[in-house]
């Protein structure tokens, strides 16, 4: 008598809000990418197990979806002279009359603002700024945040030490094995 035969495997498909599908290929091609974009497309197509030319049609796709943003060097900032990061909880005095656009539009033209979000919770904003020293974020502190009209109060924290940093996000999450094979490796494992 042979073996009942595996039941297909259906393709793990994610939606996206324009509509389009992004298959396990898709996945393993961003995957890829956002961790090396400065492979070739002949070793990127390998890596994902697909010949150069479908590859390179879906890398186009997914960057004209915009899956893909843009690709960029990480630059390794202590090397570069910049020893301080700096995380500035902002607190604004009033969130009327577009101060918080206001806030917005001052952040994006300051180059020492690396990063900044809104929060909820006490605090308005978070900046992170990366600066070369403790003067120099002095300096940016009281000649630039701190006179920004509508700040209320910043208050500072700066990093000691990098437990985890990475741009990646995780896409390809460890699959946990469906519960009828589980249970049945369980009863089947010698006691």
């Amino acid at each position: 008598m042979m073996p009942a035969a595996a039941p297909a495997r259906r393709p793990r498909v994610i939606p996206h809000r324009s509509g389009s599908l992004l298959d396990e290929a898709d996945i393993r091609i961003l995957a890829a990418l956002q961790h090396d974009a400065s492979r070739s497309n002949q070793s990127l197509a390998a890596e994902v197990h697909l010949s150069p030319a479908p590859c390179l049609r879906r890398v186009r796709r997914l960057t004209e979806q915009g899956y893909v943003g843009r690709i960029v060097a990480l630059l390794d900032r202590e090397r570069l002279g910049f020893e301080v990061a700096a995380y500035a909880f902002v607190t604004l005095e009033t969130h009327r009359g577009g101060a918080g656009e206001q806030f917005g539009q001052f952040v994006r033209r300051r180059p020492e603002v690396v990063e900044c979000v809104r929060l909820s919770g006490a605090y308005d904003f978070l900046a992170r700024i990366i600066v070369g020293s403790i003067e120099a974020y002095s300096s940016f502190l009281d000649r630039q945040l701190l006179r920004f009209p509508g700040v209320r109060a910043v208050n500072t924290s700066f990093e000691l030490g990098v437990l985890k940093r990475t741009t990646e996000l995780p896409l390809l999450a460890p699959r946990r094995a469906p519960l009828r094979r589980a249970r049945a490796a369980a009863t089947a494992a010698p006691r």
